[in-house]
């Protein structure tokens, strides 16, 4: 249920679920893509202590949540797979008629027929059980690509945008990240924080329990780390899982040439993240650049990228956006976890992409707001790129909903509903080195799940009716501290 902004699951109060943390529910009508693996391709349910290593609390009697007798589970993986290409990519695992099992630690422990779970676990107890009859389980939703933290608004730039000034001419008039930069800068830490909760809020009444989430609208040090102390209390505290990106190179600040900007953060910026992450203060796990024309050219992109990867952070960057950059052929060079964007992408660049296993995270709200050009997903997905979506939510594109990203994802860019489905977990979770523990619901991975309360197969209602929000079940342990 809900209460103002806050989810309280069933039958635990306001004050149990502040301390306890507990799975946080919310149900509605909602459908969801897949296309049933054959069932030879599904293992029965793992039982605890025989094919791996008993865990806290496996031996304890009691465990966190049981979701019984589902119509339909989509594993979406079963093998342990960390993404989905080729002809994988078409047909996802699903289980019908199946149960699954959370652990107190928040892992999976059992997922499989209902008849099997219920005698496996008969002298079980559990924190909560839902009754999933008529109704189908997926992998909690993952968007690769955000700007969640910022002050102020953009609205009065739409007019500009529909009387046809285009993304770098509002850019270079002193909108766009120049003007969010100044607001944000401007807003206090709690001012942030605030703001930003809500907002991953409504991610997660949308599905979304994982979210990317990117600084880069301070571009100085000082808001840099203002930005990067509000994830972090996030993902302590909140309990939607989020991967951290620093995203000082997301525009050049006034008075300074891209080279001198590359130099501050490769000389400043860069030690004092690898400081603070040492001390346990901040958490980062991707280093982000806005490899464009008149933003940050490929030599300035590969040096921040560069130094970024020797600190230790993964590289997650724009490239290809508005003008071919190379972009795509820069991030395989350099080993790239993801590349976002990519509608300008060359047929090379694609092609190194996939050779070099480096995921485009693709962002349809981005192309339908700035009438841009639809990347190429048909083209990437044939090619075996592994493609991942985000929903670029930031001033300029505000969508909370991963749902409506797939949508856009399958009416605009032509992909299939499995191909959407995938490209929102298992290969967004890839996106953000991830993808072991996260974007499927295979024994051993983290209990993000959600409920979609439908009356039908769910590879027949990935469709319009998926846009009303489903019900997620956000199972996060505690985090780690000092890893960096």
């Amino acid at each position: 249920m809900v209460v103002g902004e806050e989810l309280i699951p069933p039958g635990v109060g306001r004050a149990a679920a502040a301390s306890a943390r507990p799975c946080s529910t919310l149900l509605s009508q909602g459908g969801a893509a897949c296309v049933p693996a054959p069932s030879s391709a599904v293992p029965p349910s793992v039982p605890i202590g025989r094919d791996r290593p008993a865990a806290p609390g496996d031996m304890a009697g009691d465990h966190r949540l049981l979701l019984e007798n589902a119509r339909q589970v989509v594993l979406v993986c079963t093998r342990g797979e960390r993404f989905l290409a080729g002809d994988a990519v078409r047909s996802l695992a699903v289980l019908e008629g199946a149960s699954l099992v959370v652990g107190t630690d928040g892992f999976i422990k059992a997922v499989g027929p209902a008849d099997t779970i219920q005698k496996q676990f008969s002298e079980e107890t559990f924190e909560e059980r839902i009754d999933c009859s008529e109704k189908c389980i997926l992998p909690g939703l993952v968007d690769a690509h955000t700007h969640p933290v910022w002050a102020g608004d953009r609205v009065h730039e739409f007019a500009m945008k529909l009387a046809g000034a285009t993304y770098m001419d509002i850019h270079q008039a002193g909108g766009g990240i120049n003007f969010t930069v100044e607001r944000t800068r401007q807003a206090s830490e709690e001012e942030l924080f605030s703001s930003f909760q809500q907002r991953l809020q409504c991610m997660k009444r949308a599905g979304t329990t994982l979210v990317e989430c990117k600084s880069g609208y301070g571009l100085n040090l000082e808001t840099e780390l203002k930005m990067l102390r509000v994830i972090e209390r996030a993902r302590r505290e909140l309990d939607v899982g989020i991967s951290a990106t620093y995203c000082g190179a997301h525009s050049v600040p006034k008075g300074k040439t891209a080279t001198e900007a590359a130099d501050d953060i490769i000389n400043n910026h860069l030690p004092k993240l690898k400081e603070l992450g040492r001390n346990g203060q901040i958490h980062v796990d991707n280093i982000d650049v806005f490899c464009e024309k008149g933003v940050f050219d490929l030599d300035s992109t590969r040096r921040i990228l560069q130094a970024g990867k020797d600190t230790g952070l993964q590289i997650n960057f724009h490239g290809d956006e508005l003008h071919p950059m190379k972009a795509a052929e820069l991030g395989a060079e350099l080993g790239a976890r993801a590349i976002s964007h990519l509608e300008e992408v060359s047929d090379e660049g694609i092609a190194a992409m996939a050779t070099a296993r480096c995921s485009a995270v693709l962002l349809p709200t981005t192309a339908y707001m700035l009438r841009l050009k639809q990347p190429r997903a048909r083209k990437m997905l044939d090619e075996g790129v592994i493609v991942a979506l985000g929903s670029d939510f930031n001033p300029n594109a505000y969508c909370f909903s991963m749902p409506m990203v797939m949508h856009l994802a399958c009416v605009n860019m032509r992909m299939s509903m499995p191909e959407a489905l995938a490209a929102a977990t298992i290969n967004a979770a890839y996106a953000l080195g991830k993808s072991h523990t996260h974007g499927s619901l295979e024994v051993g991975k983290q209990g993000d799940l959600i409920i979609i309360n439908s009356s039908r197969k769910a590879e027949e209602d990935t469709h319009p009716k998926c846009l009303t929000p489903p019900r997620p079940v956000s199972c996060k342990p505690l985090p780690l501290k000092g890893a960096f």
